[in-house]
């Protein structure tokens, strides 16, 4: 509350400076570089190059990552609500543990991807390559996997390798 003693003038200009004290890391920052911890919220990624990179914990709710290359890449614990990943080369990336609940996987690489513990509810995977994939205590409720490839896929109950060819379903 700004005291009403204070000119006009500074009445209206100490919430602007309340504002702008805000910290830094409380506001996304597209620019920042690819870290752990990094809040990617809202910012688009579309077509980059981040093979490899630490993303764990990110926050990354809807984001966008179309088209882009992630492979190798770790984001354990990473909150990507609602994130797209459409059409993204995944391949052997570390999901683990990591909010994917409504995110776009539509045509994704995710052969060799780990997944374990993943929250994929309501997720779209729709023609995504899931081969060799560890599902081991994902949750899949409500998740589209039409057309996905889950050949050698580990289930989520951590024991069943899913037979070839298994698409849309572990077979």
């Amino acid at each position: 509350m700004v005291p009403a003693r204070l000119s006009p003038f500074l009445r209206l200009l100490v919430p602007i400076l309340l504002l702008t004290a805000l910290p830094s890391a409380a506001q996304a920052a597209c620019t920042d570089p690819a870290m752990p911890e990094v809040n990617w919220r809202r910012c688009y990624h579309d077509g980059r190059d981040l093979r490899s990179v630490d993303l764990s914990r990110a926050m990354l709710r809807e984001a966008t990552f179309q088209r882009s290359d992630l492979t190798g890449a770790t984001l354990a614990g990473a909150d990507a609500y609602r994130a797209k990943f459409v059409s993204a080369r995944m391949g052997g990336v570390t999901l683990d543990g990591a909010r994917f609940i409504e995110a776009d996987f539509t045509r994704a690489v995710l052969a060799g991807a780990s997944l374990k513990g993943a929250d994929l509810r309501n997720a779209k995977l729709v023609n995504a390559d899931l081969t060799k994939a560890d599902l081991t205590d994902a949750r899949l409720d409500g998740a589209d996997l039409r057309n996905a490839d889950l050949s050698g896929a580990l289930w989520i109950d951590g024991r069943r390798v899913c037979a070839a060819p298994s698409v849309g379903q572990c077979n």
